[in-house]
């Protein structure tokens, strides 16, 4: 028990050095806000690593936020695609020199109007026939993406078949805009450089006559629209005033389905040159997360998931009332980057989460190889009990037991 006090007592510090702080050292810069009105913001001193972007404060979300939570269905996907695409940026933004910030420039209103589906020549037409829509919602109308349900009647989502959806599924699901800022001399800042992700569908789920069906999207078929979606998207952003003349990155993400345990991935990624409004060639993003024990894991990466297996097996030898191990391995380049491993457990007193948490921090330091980041989540019904964690490169792993 002495051991793990100590290792409680040593991730507390190494939290603590790791939070970012507004000290005497933080810089001062000016920014400008929506209404161009110039401002007093803080770049903090302190970064977590070299690979972290620094942020500016007081921190400004984006005026789309909230949009990702309705457009994409699942949770994991949400978190993979906004961490992925900060990842995949740094290929293109050294994090080293410049700042990040949430896209300002594409808004709720401006996403959802490209989100949304075409609507047919015959809509329009009935539209412009009518005084109810004025010339900005026909305009806006033609905004969407998607494609129109029918190409040449004014088939509605209301009046549609099944197999009108199945033959004109809704491709795109979210476009996610991130900015990377320069500190200039003047201490102001100014973006210089952005990056796109669009999600894409991997299955379609639709509703007709109050019947749910699902029609599942092929990755070459998915790639062939993504990229024509990005090129439309790309043309979009340059009539932007301040992404009209930057770099600007662009990833293609593909969804899980509903309710998968693991994400997506990003499966494309392309850089755009400053005022270029056309994209040349595509470079491949080999990148995968595979959910343990399942029949993937075990066909793909054999040795993981047995691993996982052994792991299990060992905790059931000295607590034989614990559910299981679910893990997730995240792949590049099919080199194993991040293995998550999560353990519910039946008990809930402090003396056998302790325990469990001891016995399970021992396992990981005798089965577990150090070239990747781990994490290991001790979970009930009511909470999480305790996290270990271990760095790649790293010999020691910190502990976490909350009471």
């Amino acid at each position: 028990m002495k051991k793990i006090i100590v290792l409680l007592a040593s991730t507390v510090l190494i939290l603590a050095s790791c939070t970012p702080s507004i000290g005497n050292e933080d810089e001062v810069v000016q920014n400008e806000d929506e209404n161009q009105q110039q401002q007093n913001s803080i770049v903090s001193s302190q970064t977590m690593s070299e690979e972290t972007y620094r942020t500016i404060l007081p921190y400004r979300t984006s005026p789309s936020r909230g949009v990702i939570t309705n457009q994409m269905g699942n949770r994991v996907d949400i978190d993979e695609m906004e961490t992925g695409l900060r990842r995949l940026s740094k290929q293109y933004y050294d994090p080293g020199e410049l700042l990040f910030e949430e896209g300002q420039h594409l808004t709720s209103e401006m996403l959802y109007r490209w989100l949304d589906t075409k609507p047919t020549q015959a809509m329009i037409d009935e539209m412009e026939a009518s005084d109810d829509y004025s010339e900005s919602d026909i305009q806006n109308a033609n905004r969407a993406i998607n494609p129109p349900l029918d190409e040449e009647t004014d088939i509605t989502e209301e009046t549609a078949s099944k197999e009108d959806y199945e033959n004109n599924p809704k491709y795109l699901s979210h476009i996610l805009e991130h900015n990377f800022l320069e500190r200039k001399e003047d201490d102001s800042v100014e973006v210089v450089g952005a990056s796109i992700g669009i999600a894409l569908k991997s299955v379609f789920t639709f509703e007709v006559n109050g019947n749910t069906h699902h029609r599942e999207i092929p990755e070459s078929e998915m790639m062939e629209q993504g990229k024509a979606i990005a090129q439309t998207v790309l043309e979009r952003v340059r009539n932007i005033e301040e992404l009209s003349n930057v770099p600007i990155m662009i990833a293609l993400y593909r969804e899980e389905q509903q309710g998968s345990p693991v994400p997506g991935n990003f499966v494309a990624q392309t850089g755009v040159e400053s005022g270029q409004a056309s994209i040349d060639e595509w470079e491949s993003v080999n990148e995968e997360n595979i959910l343990f024990p399942s029949d993937e894991g075990e066909e793909r990466y054999y040795d993981t998931q047995q691993l996982v297996q052994n792991f299990s097996s060992r905790i059931q030898e000295y607590f034989p009332n614990y559910v299981g191990v679910v893990g997730k391995g995240f792949y590049i380049d099919e080199e194993l980057q991040q293995l998550k491993l999560e353990i519910p457990i039946e008990f809930y007193s402090e003396g056998e989460v302790l325990g469990f948490t001891q016995y399970t921090y021992g396992l990981i330091d005798e089965m577990f190889q150090d070239y990747y980041d781990l994490e290991v989540k001790i979970t009930s019904s009511k909470k999480l009990e305790s996290i270990i964690t271990r760095e790649a490169g790293s010999s020691e792993a910190n502990v976490q037991v909350f009471n």
